[in-house]
């Protein structure tokens, strides 16, 4: 197949959904396909590049000379307007990859409203859909229905490739000292690590530790107002801004610590979770969205609701206190890891679903 993929991005800045396109371009490519990516200028969702993509000539120009079988979209770029002339000048079927709606997010009203317009007029210009979750094709079933071609292929969570052992699990949940918790994401209001800085602020300062890792600059204020909340906390000796690192780097603190937090408003699905499954860490998510197709609650890590300050401080509590019930999460979590589905086998289900289209 010839495949094109028009996907946003923003230099240095890595999101799940990023990570979900190049993995599918990588596993595309193998099989001997042709994928040509066409990468945008992303900036989440403003609407000065909304309406630049949706006029823009050069990329118009592109979509239509360009002889593909099929033409691959990631949600976060809705060419809404641009699809709708499309359709007049091409023959192959658009198919849209959605990671999860910004109109489910937590946000003002008029926000969510021009979220949920601008989302239902793109999805409506469509001829298939790639979901990469249960939870995230009942949110666009609701929008417009489910009568077009869709699949849902999750996510692989095999990245680094981990090979704890149950005996390394389990010696490192006995490990005398402060429970590690690992917070990986980048830092933005919708991570919630605001709402994890205050429940850990509640808690005896001696009993924890926090490694805090994802890239600052997507949202400045929203960093210069956590930086404030570690030195209100006086927090400043228990809590690491790590920034960016290398998937090494990444993979050695997975190994190193003894939780995920990330107790994100809403996930369309969380990969992050599935990673640390693999190094045997429980993971703390939310009970919006996704997240629940992977985090069982009270066997391998715990859902709590948006914002819920004292559940999320009671879990954590109670890990840290109790060693025996960590080392239990700990490999319940590496058992469900053992269970989800690879990359591999994500590409083969996305694959066949565009052969069907194109046949």
């Amino acid at each position: 197949m010839r495949v094109g993929l028009v996907i946003p991005v923003k230099q240095d800045i890595m999101t799940g959904g990023l990570l979900y396109d190049r993995t599918l371009v990588d596993y595309l490519r193998r099989q001997g396909d042709h994928v040509d990516v066409i990468a945008r200028k992303w900036d989440l969702y403003d609407a000065y590049h909304v309406v630049a993509d949706n006029l823009s000539r050069s990329l118009f120009r592109r979509l239509v000379e360009t002889p593909w079988d099929v033409l691959l979209q990631d949600e976060a770029n809705p060419l809404f307007w641009l699809n709708q002339r499309l359709h007049r000048r091409v023959h192959y079927p658009i198919v849209t990859i959605v990671h999860h709606l910004r109109c489910t997010e937590a946000g003002s009203a008029w926000q969510n409203r021009f979220y949920r317009w601008v989302e239902r007029r793109y999805l409506s210009t469509l001829d298939g859909f790639i979901f990469n979750s249960e939870t995230t094709r009942k949110e666009v079933e609701n929008l417009v229905g489910g009568e077009r071609p869709a699949v849902v292929a999750y996510p692989g969570g095999e990245r680094f490739h981990p090979t704890l052992t149950a005996e390394e699990i389990t010696a490192r949940a006995q490990q005398p000292g402060p429970l590690q918790i690992l917070f990986v994401g980048n830092l933005i209001p919708r991570k919630e690590l605001h709402t994890l800085l205050a429940a850990l602020g509640q808690l005896p300062k001696e009993s924890w530790r926090l490694d805090v890792v994802g890239n600052q600059q997507m949202d400045p204020r929203y960093v210069r107002s956590i930086r404030r909340q570690i030195k209100q906390g006086e927090l400043e000796n228990r809590v690491t801004l790590s920034g960016p690192v290398s998937d090494t780097e990444l993979a050695d603190k997975l190994s190193q610590s003894h939780l995920l937090a990330v107790p994100s408003s809403y996930e369309g699905y969380g990969i992050v979770y599935v990673e640390a499954m693999g190094f045997g860490l429980p993971a703390i998510a939310c009970t919006a969205g996704g997240a629940g197709e992977i985090v069982h609650h009270a066997r391998n890590g715990y859902l709590v609701s948006p914002g819920d300050v004292g559940a999320l401080a009671k879990h954590v509590y109670e890990l840290s206190s109790d060693r025996g019930l960590l080392e239990r999460m700990s490999l319940t979590a590496h058992e469900t890891y053992s269970t989800r589905p690879t990359w591999a086998e994500c590409g083969r289900r996305i694959r066949e679903f565009l052969e069907s289209l194109v046949g």
